[in-house]
């Protein structure tokens, strides 16, 4: 890739008046040798399984293998419908195609990793939910997710977008940041504004830790995705109301490096600290034990 950093995407995109998602895609063709019209379909195929699951997720039965989740995207849905959410309708439907398809994640279900499984929420629930609300084409949030991978590729290579890595931050952090500043460019922000409103997105959630109820990707994961996808709105919009990041973006990548290489292993998936080790956590986690044991057992 012709960009290591947000600002090097900044500059090229100035410098050669493209989007990020442009940028990304004549990357993509030289990296891989493959044509355009390839490279798009392929990641065509994948908004349309994002779609798929927020869908599945509202419409079928999702309750984890656990018992712990499942239905929560439901309830969330049928509020933000029939009644006034705080956040609004936008941001609640976000909300909920973003808990939608975590859901379906924890329920074995198809999903598409954006950045990982257990941030797999946030950027379908961001991009399905704006689609509905601006009548925008499948076209165009293909275009959309190729301005999200290009701001993932720069955090993936200059920090981590893996829990057991960087803790939460890493996951869902990652997500939000790839969300909002994917979604600046699809309402018609500028490149300097998307890199902004990653900035602003990943300030939001550094130190966050990963602290899995008996290690699976359900409590407080899901929670999280559905609370991360309104983050995620929110920062866009701070970036394309004129707010910066006073700290530049690329720095904020770098002290979530820092923050995460010196996090606890108690705090980066192990399911040994935090929200795991509470006591209706130990609790839950020694129940499904049992339940797995005695499965076992019985077969």
């Amino acid at each position: 890739m012709r960009f290591r950093t947000l600002n090097d995407i900044a500059e090229i995109c100035r410098e050669e008046s493209l989007a990020i998602s442009e940028l990304m895609i004549l990357e993509q063709e030289k990296e891989t040798g493959q044509p355009k019209e390839e490279i798009v379909a392929q990641m065509a195929g994948y908004y349309r399984i994002m779609k798929e699951a927020v869908r599945k997720g509202l419409e079928t039965e999702t309750k984890s293998r656990s018992g712990l989740v499942g239905g929560d995207a439901r309830k969330v849905n049928e509020y933000a419908s029939a009644s006034e959410p705080s956040v609004g309708d936008w941001a609640g439907k976000a909300m909920a195609y973003a808990l939608s398809v975590s859901e379906v994640n924890a329920s074995m279900g198809r999903i598409v990793a954006t950045p990982t499984a257990g941030s797999c929420g946030i950027i379908p629930g961001v991009f399905v939910s704006s689609q509905e609300r601006f009548g925008w084409s499948d076209e165009k949030l293909v275009r959309g997710l190729f301005g999200a991978g290009a701001i993932g590729y720069v955090i993936a290579n200059n920090s981590f977008i893996s829990g057991a890595e960087g803790g939460c931050q890493a996951e869902v952090g990652s997500a939000i940041g790839m969300a909002a500043g994917a979604l600046v460019e699809l309402r018609g922000g500028t490149p300097e504004q998307a890199v902004h409103a990653v900035g602003l997105a990943l300030k939001n959630t550094l130190g966050l830790i990963c602290d899995p109820v008996a290690g699976l990707v359900e409590v407080p994961c899901i929670v999280r995705n559905g609370l991360g996808a309104v983050n995620a709105l929110a920062a866009a919009d701070m970036a394309m109301a004129g707010v910066r990041s006073v700290i530049p973006s690329d720095e904020v990548i770098g002290v979530m490096l820092e923050i995460g290489s010196k996090m606890p292993s108690e705090h980066r998936e192990t399911a040994l600290g935090g929200l795991a080790q509470t006591p209706t956590g130990r609790k839950l986690t020694e129940k499904i034990k049992a339940a797995k044991s005695s499965g076992r057992t019985s077969g």
